[in-house]
């Protein structure tokens, strides 16, 4: 298996033009960029259609025409799924992470990532150009408190560099030592969860494009499923500037040169990635990438709409609880 990957939606910024139209790379318009990026947590390595030969999803993909996907909750958690049980899958019946290769062929990418595994979710990479492993993070134990594992991997594409940072962060209002029922409630009020998720975020930046000076002047990407709301978003909120909430993201905006290509293109609007109404998925540029971006957008419409299972116990959801989103980039 290439253990290299990157699934990454094109994104193209009108460079220069600051009050310019915004445009969308939506599921009708066919690609006409030089490169692609799909970014998707697509719950339980996409639970929803592995009994259906991931022919959906495959479809979907197909249809995206991505060059680079980025898939969060890569790996298989069940065998089988029923309004009356979930059958879990164990260790050498779990078709994914270690057959991505089979399933990125079925819709055109030749390389695969597997980022980091601390527990049960790792993020994934695949990429019709090639892929290189820069670091996979999972700290310690006693340094790090990297709760699903992340990956650093860089990709070429026409002679340019690309570094590629994929994230899931703890998805708990509590933090990650509490045992007990009990334990958990009382860390949950203290907001643990929130400082977990901070001090992660710091680690995996730290690791990764803090350690390149020169980062700022270069093409850099960093995305996942941070689990946490942005300051940027508190007009639609309306929450307390000093909650918790926002301290993942409040680091990455003073800390990195990264910027939120969301934002960049839809600055008065409010663009949710869940099925519950919030943005907790983001792709970060570094400003010469953005500057390559000509589209993007987080799909609200079509197959990868988020639905909730009726029968599910779990509150699972088909195909997943997250949407999925495109970036467009004139490289």
């Amino acid at each position: 298996m290439k253990r290299l990957s990157i699934c990454f939606f094109s994104a193209a910024a009108l460079a220069g033009l600051a009050a310019a139209a915004v445009l969308s790379c939506s599921s009708s318009c066919p690609k006409k960029q030089d490169v692609r990026l799909l970014y998707w947590n697509i719950q339980n390595a996409m639970w929803a259609d592995q009994g259906n030969n991931y022919d959906n999803f495959v479809a979907f993909v197909k249809e995206k025409d991505p060059d680079i996907c980025v898939w969060a909750e890569s790996k298989s958690h069940y065998n089988t799924a029923s309004d009356i049980s979930y059958d879990l899958a164990d260790r050498g019946s779990q078709y994914l992470p270690d057959n991505w290769d089979e399933l990125a062929e079925r819709y055109g990418h030749k390389y695969v990532y597997v980022g980091g595994e601390r527990d049960f979710f790792p993020q994934t990479i695949t990429s019709k150009y090639p892929l290189h492993n820069v670091k996979r993070l999972l700290g310690d134990g006693k340094d790090s408190i990297v709760a699903h594992g992340a990956g650093w991997a860089t990709v070429d594409i026409k002679g340019k560099k690309i570094n590629i940072v994929t994230v899931h962060t703890w998805p708990q209002k509590y933090g990650l030592t509490p045992q007990t029922d009990e334990e958990k409630k009382e860390s949950a009020a203290r907001m643990e969860g929130d400082y977990y998720r901070r001090t992660e975020m710091e680690y995996i930046c730290k690791h990764t494009i803090q350690t390149v000076p020169e980062a700022k002047d270069q093409y850099w990407m960093m995305m996942g499923d941070f689990n946490a709301k942005s300051s940027i978003d508190n007009w639609h909120y309306g929450w307390p500037a000093d909650t918790t909430a926002f301290l993942v993201h409040d680091y990455i905006l003073q800390n990195t040169p990264y910027v939120d290509v969301i934002h960049e293109l839809y600055p008065n609007e409010f663009h949710s990635s869940h099925l519950n109404g919030t943005r907790i998925d983001f792709v970060y540029l570094t400003e010469p990438l953005m500057k390559k971006v000509e589209a993007a957008e987080i799909l609200h419409e079509g197959w990868s709409k988020p639905e909730r299972v009726p029968w599910s116990k779990k509150r699972f959801c088909t195909p997943s609880d997250h949407e999925a989103i495109i970036v467009d980039f004139k490289l």
